[in-house]
């Protein structure tokens, strides 16, 4: 029945909203998982798959913010609220070099304090200290959260940012780009035109950042696929995103524990209709963080070519009891066992080089063995 639409997605041509729905309602994940595997192969025949090395520094959990489906925020007035010390995450960032690791990812909540020179000044001194490393920070709710806080535009706020050092954006806070969706599960956060907005001045000012989905909780089939149907459009009109993820909604310790988790099953489907959908987007990146090694490992054969970061530390999933983690021989060793070379890339997916690969496979190796780092230059 979804034959001569997987056809059509394998040969290059657009699938509609219509036809995304009636993929994401059939159960042939088999037949999916081949047409995805099939475009991501048409997108990228090299004989690797990559990965990168970054950390995930969560430099607050205070936040404004109330989002039903979150772990790990906390309120304004909440003891168990932090800011971390700014020598806390300098230290934080020297040990993701000495690990070999070329980019920062670092997100917080919605602070209610902080102005933008604070942000500013945190930008620029480890851009100073570190001006290898590549800040992939503040999601489009933080920006568009700047941005009210301190009245300003936009275009303002990004400006300044990225003069200080911003170097990408990361795509967090999508959840899914449906405001019926948003209004039931968040408070107090940005709406999905607003959300696309921020990405879209972001591009338009030749800056490039992912895009993500979080899946599996209040939304429809027809919403995911409006969703995707939201990124798909935002990229034909500026190109700025470098790549996808998607994961499924982890409800442990939220206030949606009553939420059934969706399965491997769902999370392989999603992931490969994804694909076939987002014929713009250049990447798709596995989600192992929240999926495990296995099907984390199984979703390169599902339309992904990337098995994602390291992720030397992860806060957000870890509070909602979803803890996979992965050492990089793990990563490499299961690019490797499909038969694929395992690469180590930056944001842009340029391939580092292959010196530089091997000082942080052996980095890692040490830190893995409990052996004393030093640090890579």
């Amino acid at each position: 029945m979804i034959a001569k639409l997987l056809d059509k997605a394998v040969a290059g041509e657009r699938l509609t909203p219509a036809e995304g729905l009636e993929l994401v309602k059939s159960n042939d994940l088999i037949a999916i998982g081949k047409a995805a595997d099939a475009v991501a192969q048409r997108l990228h025949p090299e004989n690797y798959r990559t990965y990168n090395i970054d950390r995930n520094i969560n430099y607050t959990n205070v936040c404004t913010a109330v989002c039903d489906f979150c772990a790990f925020y906390r309120g304004p007035n909440s003891e168990e609220g932090y800011v971390l010390p700014r020598e806390v995450l300098l230290k934080k960032v020297e040990e993701t070099v000495a690990l070999g690791g070329d980019q920062i990812l670092m997100q917080g909540g919605l602070h209610p304090k902080y102005k933008l020179d604070w942000y500013e000044e945190l930008l620029s001194e480890i851009r100073t200290k570190f001006p290898s490393i590549n800040l992939h920070a503040f999601s489009p709710p933080e920006i568009h959260h700047f941005a009210k806080l301190n009245n300003l535009s936009l275009e303002e706020v990004l400006t300044r940012l990225k003069a200080a050092g911003l170097g990408s954006l990361p795509g967090g806070g999508a959840e899914i780009l449906v405001d019926r969706v948003r209004s039931e599960i968040t408070r107090g956060k940005v709406m999905s035109d607003d959300w696309l907005n921020v990405m879209r001045v972001w591009h338009n000012m030749g800056g490039h950042g992912s895009a993500t989905m979080m899946f599996g909780h209040v939304e429809t089939l027809e919403e995911r696929i409006e969703h995707l149907e939201r990124l798909r459009q935002l990229q034909d009109e500026t190109g700025g995103f470098t790549a996808y993820i998607c994961w499924t909604f982890q409800p442990d310790h939220t206030d949606m524990s009553d939420v059934k988790p969706q399965g491997a099953f769902e999370y392989l489907k999603m992931q490969a209709v994804s694909r076939l959908y987002l014929d713009n987007f250049a990447n798709i990146q596995s989600s192992w963080v929240t999926q495990g090694l296995k099907i984390g490992q199984l979703a390169l054969l599902y339309g992904a070519n990337d098995m994602g970061s390291l992720m030397i530390e992860e806060n957000v999933v870890a509070e909602a009891g979803t803890v996979h983690l992965l050492t990089l021989d793990q990563i490499r060793d299961a690019i490797s066992e499909l038969g694929f070379t395992p690469r180590q890339r930056d944001v842009h997916y340029n391939l580092v080089s292959e010196e530089l690969e091997m000082k942080a496979v052996q980095a890692n190796q040490k830190r893995d063995s409990g052996q004393e780092l030093v640090q890579l230059v």
